[in-house]
């Protein structure tokens, strides 16, 4: 009889414990920046429906500002270019789209250079589908000497667009302004207004620029950036400001700057704010890797807002630098692989591909199990065609076949005077740089005379260093230098190399192609 007591009560205690422990709290999702890997510069985020669509800045590489989209703020795919063919009246710098959505209409309000003039104004373009690219609608503002970082927003019923302004006019103070747009937002008809005047002996260091503002209860509210935005002696950074009127007057917060960088995460700055659909706030903003620093550019981070109601201030949930980890916006894990592996024998979908905007669109087709790209450019570097390098540390390599009055090689493209390449010319391998505008051979050496195709590999170090390997077909990977060689001239101020291959030579030719692979590390 005890033993039956026993056993009931031992029942009662397992019971009684589950139902006080009640339902587990599920493990916390999170992700890890960057959210959108590679040079995705002054990035644009909106929400329709169900779906978040993000644009960045494309600089001086078509086709012109890269679009992804994505479900949960943390995985994203790259659906195509605002631009297939560039917008007639300009030439380059194309820089912060900013993303807007009305009745069915998709706009970007852009940023470029005008070729008349080599000035940088505000350009608008529309579309019904964003998969099937944007159609211009041309220049949109002017104002002095440039006009950029347009940001778009509705008050009342009532379109308005703001920019940064006087970034270039000597002796005035940089503004961000704001002026009322027509009801299609394809016009400004209002007077312009100032926002905020950037201050030079603060954290802004004379400037203000990448504005991104929302209301909030009784509040607009406003995220900008100061200081210097690219490059090596970067020192960019985040405050906030707020207004009961969009006219303002503006009050900035006591406690800027908000977000600054560090060692993981470096000169954060110029995003957009977008809320999820349980009402959490998120800046999707851009900030260069610690690691890789300029060799990948500026990277789409994303950072969370919390919001102090006593105040009525928004604080970054992390504290004032770009969280590494963080609790993701759904219970969707991050998917991270970047790898590409392409076997032109197969068929398969277009490529990503990239190339420079001062030059035309290289020519180049898919047919009889070979990438054909032909040698019309008389540069040093000849036809480059490229991808976004998304981590530092990877392997890049290629199968070629050598072909008369042509170099085909693996090329790390800075601009069309900046360059590294390794390649092939029929019978010899060349190992060259083209460092501005002088090409040098670092490297020559023959080749077997019966070789009929060539294995190509760079293998990259933290973006700043590269190792050299070849092989023929069968063959085992030989190292062409002692040393890595190093690329540190490579990176422009706005923007990080391409890798990719190119095709050069004093003769008309081509370049023929098996297949093609990136494998990050």
């Amino acid at each position: 009889m005890k033993s039956i007591y026993i056993t009931i009560a031992t029942f009662f205690l397992f019971f009684q414990g589950l139902a006080q422990s009640g339902p587990q709290p599920s493990p916390t999702v999170t992700y890890r920046n960057p959210v959108i890997a590679g040079d995705f510069a002054d990035p644009s985020v909106i929400r329709v429906g169900d779906t978040y669509y993000a644009a960045g800045t494309s600089s001086e590489w078509a086709p012109a500002y890269p679009i992804y989209s994505s479900k949960d703020l943390v995985n994203w795919a790259y659906i195509g270019p605002v631009f297939t063919a560039l917008p007639e009246w300009t030439m380059g710098s194309f820089w912060a789209p900013e993303l807007y959505h009305r009745n069915g209409i998709f706009y970007v309000y852009y940023t470029a250079r005008r070729k008349s003039d080599q000035r940088s104004f505000i350009g608008v373009a529309t579309t019904r589908d964003l998969r099937k690219g944007f159609s211009d609608q041309g220049v949109l503002l002017e104002w002095t000497s440039e006009a950029i970082d347009a940001f778009v927003l509705e008050d009342q019923g009532k379109r308005y667009i703001t920019w940064k302004a006087y970034g270039l006019d000597k002796g005035k103070a940089i503004e961000l302004l704001g002026a009322e747009l027509s009801p299609d937002g394809l016009k400004v008809t209002g007077k312009a207004f100032t926002l905020l005047t950037a201050e030079r002996g603060n954290w802004e260091a004379g400037g203000a620029e990448g504005q991104a503002l929302f209301k909030r209860g009784r509040y607009f509210y406003m995220l900008y950036s100061g200081n210097t935005c690219c490059g090596a002696n970067c020192n960019y950074q985040v405050g906030f400001a707020r207004a009961e009127k969009l006219q303002g007057p503006w009050e900035k917060y006591a406690g800027n700057p908000v977000l600054v960088g560090d060692d993981t995460w470096k000169c954060p700055g110029h995003g957009t704010v977008v809320t999820t659909p349980d009402n959490r706030y998120f800046y999707l903003h851009h900030a260069y890797n610690g690691t890789d620093f300029t060799f990948t550019g500026r990277q789409g981070v994303l950072s969370e807002l919390v919001w102090d109601e006593k105040t009525q201030w928004p604080v970054f949930r992390y504290g004032t630098t770009t969280p590494a980890q963080a609790e993701s916006p759904t219970r969707v894990g991050q998917k991270t692989d970047g790898n590409l592996a392409v076997n032109f024998e197969k068929p398969g979908g277009d490529l990503p591909w990239v190339w420079d905007v001062s030059l035309p669109k290289p020519v180049f087709n898919v047919a009889g199990g070979s990438f054909k790209m032909q040698n019309t450019v008389a540069t040093p570097i000849g036809n480059f065609l490229g991808f976004v390098v998304k981590k530092g540390t990877y392997t890049f390599s290629t199968t070629v076949e050598p072909q008369p009055d042509v170099v085909q090689s693996i090329t790390l493209y800075g601009d069309a005077a900046n360059a590294l390449g390794f390649g092939v010319r029929q019978g010899t391998l060349e190992l060259w740089q083209v460092k501005e505008g002088v090409r040098q051979i670092l490297k020559s050496q023959s080749l077997p005379t019966t070789t009929a195709a060539v294995h190509l590999q760079l293998k990259s170090r933290f973006g700043q260093l590269y190792d050299f390997f070849w092989s023929t077909e069968g063959g085992k990977p030989e190292s062409l230098m002692a040393m890595p060689v190093s690329g540190g001239y490579l990176p422009r101020w706005d923007r990080a190399p391409r890798i990719g291959l190119s095709v050069s030579g004093e003769k008309p030719g081509y370049g023929v192609v098996r297949s093609i692979g990136m494998q990050y590390h």
